[in-house]
């Protein structure tokens, strides 16, 4: 009897080792080419505890500042939990799982995503999966990553069942033998950090030539899903301790519209928040948009995201008290080695682009 159990648990062992090994082999690994952004969720793990403050939301906060001018210029410990289209719902189950690893003193939360009040129905379904998994496939098992797939689902998406292919990718990928190449075996178990703290470095230079216009909406109002979600952050928030602030991260398309604008001040106002949105203070803070941006104005690149940190550092220290880390010699050991491979890397991009 025991021989048979014990060849059971050992077939059962076996089974599960090799079905590992075929996720892993199988899942897309975003380490090169166009979607790194894809590899920014699961970078956290590795980085989590003592940041001081943790940048939530889309592509406006992981484009558009760089931690390490946050610590080299202020001494400011921080992490961007950002990733690509990351809808209301999701930024609040990331920012729910932050808190069982760390307590930071500040969350900024960038408010783009309050536009999106359901899961995308526009686009392909290829499409509306793909940006739904570069958040959700990189967060670890917890009860925080099954609420966020639960939230992030269309209805033909929960009729298919379909929130066990993002518990277990395999399920998704297992035909994906065709679409295999090196990358997959190189990074096969183990991967190169393609972010600095969660931020992703462009260096590229696209000036903005025109500006951006945009159709007017009928209705400016923001739906009740992304006011429950936003309640929600702020009632998490002052149950750790943690100050939320929000922001509007400086990025000219999409449009921010003035009435949308008015909505999250007086929401602020009304909660007790700070709420900066710095596309009204791009004069004072240098951004130049023939200089500072490598897509027209949708994103910063490093140079106008090196400005932005420096900028709303001060604003960090001064209106929220983040502390200065730099005379904690551990702490600065630490990041002197996150700004060596930060450096080193911007050197690099800046020599491909020569």
């Amino acid at each position: 009897m025991k021989k048979k159990i014990a060849l059971l648990v050992s077939t059962l062992v076996i089974c599960g080792l090799v079905l590992y090994c075929l996720q892993a082999l199988l899942v897309p690994k975003y380490m090169t080419g166009k979607h790194k952004e894809g590899a920014l969720i699961g970078e956290y793990y590795d980085n989590a505890g003592n940041n001081d403050v943790i940048f939530i939301g889309d592509c406006e906060v992981y484009e558009n500042f760089s931690p390490i001018t946050l610590w080299e210029e202020y001494g400011i410990t921080s992490y961007i939990r950002g990733s690509a289209q990351q809808l209301i719902w999701q930024s609040y189950y990331l920012m729910e799982e932050t808190f069982q690893y760390e307590t930071p003193d500040v969350m900024v939360f960038n408010v783009l995503s309050m536009k999106y009040d359901t899961p995308q129905s526009t686009g392909s379904q290829s499409q509306r999966e793909a940006y739904n998994r570069m958040t959700l496939d990189g967060m670890r098992w917890s009860e925080s990553k099954w609420n966020a797939i639960q939230a992030s689902m269309t209805e033909e998406e929960k009729e298919k069942e379909a929130e066990f292919s993002y518990l277990f990718p395999l399920l998704r990928y297992h035909d994906r033998w065709s679409d295999l190449t090196a990358e997959d075996f190189q990074y096969w178990f183990t991967k190169d950090q393609v972010s600095d703290n969660g931020y992703l470095m462009q260096v590229g230079v696209k000036p903005l030539e025109d500006e951006h216009v945009e159709r007017p909406l009928v209705d400016y109002s923001f739906g009740e899903n992304s006011w429950y979600y936003l309640d929600k952050m702020v009632e998490l928030c002052k149950s750790k301790g943690t100050q939320l602030v929000l922001i509007k991260a400086p990025a000219l398309s999409p449009v921010w519209w003035p009435q949308w604008d008015a909505q999250i001040e007086e929401y602020a106002e009304e909660n007790g928040l700070l709420y900066i949105n710095m596309l009204e203070y791009q004069e004072e803070i240098g951004i130049d948009w023939t200089t500072d941006t490598y897509d027209t104005g949708l994103h910063l690149n490093v140079y106008g995201a090196e400005k932005a940190a420096s900028w709303f550092g001060k604003v960090l220290q001064e209106q929220c008290s983040v502390p200065d880390r730099r005379n904690d010699t551990e702490v600065a050991a630490l990041w002197a080695e996150k700004a060596k491979t930060y450096h080193d890397r911007k050197a690099e991009l800046e020599a491909q682009e020569q």
